[in-house]
């Protein structure tokens, strides 16, 4: 890696919890010079301008993600313990591993839809690659016998979605980790229904 590789990849790095908490529109170029000890010359001359800094950042906390959910699912022996590693692991969305912030797909998409379609357009696609990814692990159960044939992977994979997402969402607005840990419940005895 060059040295303007290393000092766009250090950005990324010191700016991605700034984002993550506070926003797109609320981070500031004087949010981003001083969490990186950089002038606004170092980061424009790396990045065109602020967008471009959170697309990179939201790539970078959601590889974050989806590194730390792979790297579990890829211990399970079993589809149904593969899928449960969803639940599990955004139970504890506050553990040091998750982007500083929470999820980044919820964060973002709240603040995007409307106002952003480039960034909009980007969560869209993860969304997509993770109701993709469950909806192979569900067609692997049902291929090895794990699950019934009746159930729809794509309704199945959707309904979790928005059960772990609605939850981050409610947990962080109420304060409340016990809705957390109840709906991952709910997610995990669906889960087990299959």
């Amino acid at each position: 890696m060059g040295k303007a590789e290393r000092t766009k990849q250090f950005i990324i790095e010191k700016t991605a919890p700034i984002f993550n908490t506070k926003g797109i529109a609320a981070t500031s170029l004087q949010d981003m010079t001083e969490a990186t000890g950089l002038t606004k010359g170092s980061i424009y001359g790396n990045f065109k301008n602020k967008d471009e800094v959170a697309l990179e950042v939201f790539r970078y906390n959601l590889k974050k993600v989806t590194s730390m959910v792979s790297e579990e699912i890829s211990r399970q022996t079993t589809f149904r313990d593969k899928i449960l590693c969803y639940p599990r692991i955004y139970a504890n969305f506050g553990d040091p591993k998750f982007p500083v912030g929470g999820c980044v797909i919820l964060n973002t998409a709240i603040e995007v839809d409307d106002t952003l379609p480039f960034m909009c357009e980007e969560v869209g696609k993860a969304i997509n690659s993770w109701k993709n990814t469950l909806v192979f692990l569900i067609n692997e159960g049902i291929k090895a016998r794990e699950f019934s044939t009746e159930n729809k992977a794509e309704d199945l994979a959707l309904q979790i979605i928005a059960t772990i997402e609605g939850a981050v969402m409610l947990t962080k607005v109420s304060g409340k980790l016990d809705y957390m840990q109840s709906l991952m419940k709910t997610v995990e005895n669906l889960i087990n229904s299959l």
